[in-house]
């Protein structure tokens, strides 16, 4: 079995796809950290040293590698990863079990607050500024990650909850 988790940054997709690759017994793999790991630098150093074009390119080309093994796996993807490149066409084409891990603007302002120096995207905007940020960018992105097989509604649910509701939608 092959679960992509897809959904805007700071939803919880590397948390509870942690969650769930433990109670399901198969492998996590989180696509930020193979590609840290493959080009053996930060995320936040790629953008900043080579750009996001190159970023994006390299994601489209370690997403396809991922996707291609054809072991069982929970992936969890970055933010923006289904929005460029066809990859969520791709990520859908690979696998049935897609889901959107959604938060509402409110829910993620209250997550990334705690976070943004860990963000690329947001490290330098201030606090006031971010539900716009963040609801143009989902506004954006909706179309790419309704497209999911599944949708989880995530505000008010702890990452176990979620872990078990999407494990009762694989039954």
């Amino acid at each position: 079995m092959r679960i992509v988790l897809v959904g805007y940054m700071g939803s919880g997709k590397s948390t509870i796809g942690k969650i769930l690759a433990k109670s399901l017994k198969i492998n996590f793999l989180d696509l930020d950290d193979y590609i840290e790991n493959e080009l053996e630098n930060t995320i936040s150093d790629i953008f900043k040293e080579k750009g996001e074009i190159f970023f994006r390119n390299k994601e489209h080309i370690f997403l396809k590698e991922v996707l291609n093994k054809k072991n069982n796996f929970i992936l969890s993807t970055g933010g923006g990863t289904p929005c460029y490149s066809g990859n969520m066409e791709t990520i859908l084409k690979e696998t049935e079990h897609v889901f959107y891990l959604k938060v509402s603007v409110a829910g993620l302002v209250e997550r990334l607050c705690k976070e943004k120096n860990e963000r690329p995207l947001i490290k330098n905007l201030p606090d006031e500024d971010l539900p716009e940020f963040i609801g143009k960018h989902l506004f954006e992105r909706n179309h790419f990650y309704s497209q999911a097989n599944y949708t989880v509604l995530c505000d008010g649910k702890s990452p176990e909850e979620i872990s078990e509701e999407i494990e009762k939608l694989l039954v």
